[in-house]
């Protein structure tokens, strides 16, 4: 894992200096404004310090002490064995303890929040035998594993991460150094959220695309509101759901409100018509239809839809899901709409469930980019974009 900090007058300067040297797939871990010293510190220009990680390439995998456990401790259901994946190399000793800083202030109380749990649920003889056979940090790994389950990352994904810090020498480790790792690992696998673009050269068609019921119309009309109200940009909004009149008037009633162009799809030629005909505008978005991803008819007409905007514009696909739908169910409906498209991800419904994994475990599963989340009903308000920060640190028990 590479670490580093760059330092400009903004956090955009920051991070495209970062970008330049480390290339786009960096990720930022923290942010902060820099205070000026000194007694004419008032005087100097304001300054922001970003921490930006990378992972690196995985080196040769090797044993670690949770993977030992788990292999002893399978039959009581601790933790099932998973395939090693292991990292690099740790950094040297100076780059672990600028990082364990950065870590310890994103991660604010979390881990004596960790260590509370640690003492309550693990039974003293079950405690004394970790110290005496196996190392109290080995206890720790276990417990950081149950609170992943706990908020339904996936038993693979779990092993996976626990797995990764097999080339530190947990026995010497501090907890906050080990807790921090997975916090660094786990943002670094969530990546960047990639959000719809404000810079535009040309004209951009945005589909959206899910099955019924996960709020892709109430996403769209948040979506919409925000690039006309906040940004001042020229927008409209279609729809291809000719199957749900409800849905159509209402992303019509939306667009009115925002006093936007609306207009239904029936066809491919129609789609290729609207294009043209509001070519002067800054955005297309286009709800869908929500399907089963058991329907083949439905998928050929959505693909159909997809491929009939040509590359005189620029194009982007949005899967809409519930954070409560069920994690095979998820799976599958990913798998469906990846037969014929590449799409970032929205989560909506996050304030009906007490679990983030799922967000964790389809990322994972997809490898497509994360993009928005949704927390309500409200339009616009209850929409932001996603933060790999504070997710990570609810899914390892944090608030």
């Amino acid at each position: 894992m590479i670490i580093k900090k760059f330092q400009a007058r903004t956090e955009e300067e920051a991070v495209s200096a970062a970008k330049m040297e480390m290339g786009e797939n960096v990720v930022i871990m923290s942010s902060r404004a820099l205070n000026k010293k000194g007694l004419f510190g008032f005087l100097k220009k304001p300054a922001v310090e970003v921490t930006v990680g990378m992972e690196e390439e995985s080196e040769k995998p090797t044993e670690n002490p949770f993977s030992m456990l788990a292999k002893k401790s399978i039959n009581r259901g601790l933790a099932p064995s998973a395939k090693q994946v292991l990292p690099d190399e740790p950094e040297d000793e100076e780059e672990i303890d600028r990082n364990e800083k950065v870590i310890e202030q994103r991660l604010d109380s979390l881990q004596s929040l960790l260590e509370k749990q640690f003492t309550k649920n693990i039974e003293k003889d079950e405690f004394e035998k970790s110290a005496d056979e196996e190392d109290s940090s080995v206890a720790f790994l276990k417990l950081i594993y149950n609170t992943l389950i706990d908020n339904e990352v996936a038993e693979k994904y779990a092993n996976e991460l626990l797995d990764e810090i097999g080339k530190i020498n947990t026995q010497k480790a501090s907890v906050d150094f080990i807790l921090g790792n997975i916090y660094q690992k786990m943002i670094l696998k969530f990546g960047q959220p990639v959000t719809i673009p404000l810079g535009l050269e040309r004209q951009r068609v945005i589909f959206f695309i899910g099955p019924t019921g996960v709020g892709k119309t109430t996403t769209i009309a948040k979506l919409a509101s925000k690039l006309v109200v906040d940004h001042k940009k020229k927008v409209v909004l279609l729809t291809t759901d000719t199957y749900r009149v409800a849905a159509a008037e209402q992303l019509k009633t939306y667009a009115s409100i925002l006093d936007v162009p609306f207009r239904v799809i029936y066809t491919e030629d129609e789609m290729m018509g609207a294009v043209k005909d509001y070519r002067e505008y800054d955005y297309i978005l286009v709800d869908t239809a929500g399907h089963s991803q058991h329907n083949e008819d439905q998928k050929d007409s959505m693909a159909h839809f997809l491929r009939s905007v040509d590359d005189t514009v620029d194009k982007d696909t949005y899967l809409v899901v519930s954070a409560t739908t069920k994690y095979r169910d998820l799976l599958a409906i990913a798998d469906a709409y990846s037969e014929f498209t590449d799409y970032k991800l929205i989560f909506t419904k996050l304030d009906e469930t007490t679990t983030l994994g799922n967000l964790f475990n389809l990322c994972m599963h997809t490898g497509a980019s994360m993009s928005y989340v949704t927390c309500g009903q409200n339009v616009p308000d209850d929409i932001e974009v996603f933060s790999p920060q504070s997710t990570v640190k609810q899914l390892l028990g944090g608030k």
